[in-house]
């Protein structure tokens, strides 16, 4: 088994790769548990975070299978599934050639609702920062954004100035996430959101919930509404 350090890589690429090798040439059989990222960081001479991307890449891919407390598996056989990629607004409007425009309408911090608490897993009296954004293309409502930052796992976030652009875009720079969890349903426009994306009250609205975890503990929570007409689209 080739498993002596590898200083020389440098990369996310050059670890993924390195780890599909392993994988192809039989070091790491179908169903086998791979190192943790901490080892295989040491082993390949890199940063954690290095090898989290290229692990979550490959588990995107469907060669490798993550679960919270249970570690990283080589897949049995590889899944084939559809992608769902985190976009950020600002470019997924701008690539259509719409003017974007970004705007906070709600900021605070509080101690986390029992249903957030069951939804994140969090402690009691675990402590939330809670906003709400407007994202618009060419003036036209696009996106409402409610949003929930657990601040026991990123603290700074309270001292973030969100005033000129969006909570995920911040999250992008100050944290990576090592699993994801997105819904997609449809709800009623409460008088709220309908007001916000110029919907009538109780008119159907596409809605996306999305949590993310970094290394067990959660990190935000998110609801996003969609204006009339909106359309996702994924392949595999």
């Amino acid at each position: 088994m080739s498993d002596a350090p590898r200083p020389d890589l440098t990369s996310y690429r050059e670890v993924k790769a390195e780890i599909l090798r392993r994988i192809t040439e039989g070091d790491w059989a179908p169903g086998s548990l791979l190192p943790g990222e901490v080892d295989l960081a040491e082993s390949f001479g890199v940063a954690r975070a290095t090898v989290n991307r290229a692990m979550r890449e490959l588990t995107d891919e469907g060669l490798l299978e993550r679960r919270r407390k249970a570690g990283t598996r080589v897949r049995p056989s590889p899944l084939r599934a559809a992608r769902f990629e985190i976009p950020l607004v600002r470019e997924e409007i701008e690539t259509t050639g719409a003017r974007y425009r970004y705007a906070l309408l709600e900021c605070e911090v509080a101690v986390a609702p029992d249903w957030l608490r069951a939804r994140m897993g969090l402690a009691a009296h675990a402590r939330i920062m809670h906003l709400a954004c407007l994202h618009s293309a060419d003036g036209a409502p696009y996106q409402f954004e409610d949003r929930w930052i657990n601040l026991g796992a990123l603290p700074r976030a309270e001292t973030a100035d969100f005033s000129a652009s969006g909570p995920n875009e911040w999250l992008v720079r100050a944290v990576p996430f090592s699993e994801v969890e997105i819904s997609f349903l449809a709800t009623a426009a409460d008088a709220r959101t309908g007001g916000y994306l110029s919907m009538d009250p109780g008119e159907p609205v596409f809605t996306a919930e999305r949590t993310t975890w970094w290394e067990g503990q959660a990190i935000t929570h998110v609801r996003l509404y969609f204006a009339r007409g909106h359309r996702m689209t994924t392949r595999y």
